[in-house]
């Protein structure tokens, strides 16, 4: 019951964070789970409510199809990038260095929201750094659960349009979780598994806070929140390194 409790306040809370900023929900989930249960049984646990909110996320809006055909690379990137990753994976690294790596990725990402103001534009450079950075987000989803560095900043530098930059994560986040998903279920052991219960029971947890964090997107200015979200995700990540 204790970790039930522990399941639902973590998925409410980055389910909010996800419904105010279109992404976070993976981030915020892994990084304060990471704090009590071994990396594997979180990433574990990401993967239903993850690809639920994921699907939700991508096919709110038409041009699916488009998007496809413009970020196959990338998506191809990152299924090469899990399949071959060269960082330590779930099932192969200690939880410290996974914990490590993440917690190294929060610090970045966090670091990087705030003072980064004015991205470059990549977007003539798109065909060769689509693969490349399809694959480090791969590679460093099977090591650490979460998939935000370099996926997002670069998506970001593409001056996509708001609609199309929201449902372009949702789609790398989709495949992501996909490959995430087969990853732990190909190298779940005795002591390595997949509770599936606990998953499902996080969907409701990370709906509710979705439609909460949406609500709370028109009552709080939406660069003050960012600024509490990649202040709390630097916190969250120092802890995880120092600790």
């Amino acid at each position: 019951m204790e970790m039930l409790g522990l399941v639902v306040a973590v998925f409410v809370f980055a389910g909010m964070v996800k419904g105010a900023l279109g992404l976070g929900l993976p981030t915020v989930a892994m990084g304060l789970l990471t704090i009590v249960i071994a990396p594997f049984q979180a990433a574990s646990l990401l993967i239903i409510p993850s690809m639920i909110t994921n699907i939700w996320q991508l096919f709110a809006e038409g041009r699916v199809w488009a998007l496809v055909q413009r970020f196959w690379l990338l998506l191809l990137g990152i299924m090469v990038g899990t399949i071959f990753s060269i960082f330590p994976t779930l099932s192969e690294a200690s939880g410290k260095t996974s914990e490590i790596l993440l917690g190294s990725m929060l610090v970045i990402y966090g670091i990087y929201g705030l003072w980064v103001k004015q991205l470059p534009d990549l977007r003539a450079y798109e065909k060769w750094l689509s693969p490349l950075i399809g694959y480090l987000g791969g590679a460093l989803i099977v090591s650490t659960g979460v998939i935000i560095i370099p996926a997002v900043p670069y998506l970001q530098s593409l001056r996509l349009k708001r609609d199309d930059l929201v449902q372009a994560l949702g789609l790398v986040f989709t495949l992501s979780t996909i490959c995430l998903a087969i990853y732990l279920q190909l190298h779940s052991t005795a002591n390595m598994q997949i509770d599936y219960r606990l998953a499902w029971a996080a969907v409701i947890p990370a709906l509710l806070g979705m439609w909460l964090g949406q609500k709370l997107r028109y009552r709080i200015p939406e660069q003050r929140f960012r600024r509490f979200f990649f202040v709390g995700l630097i916190s969250l990540g120092a802890y995880m390194l120092l600790h």
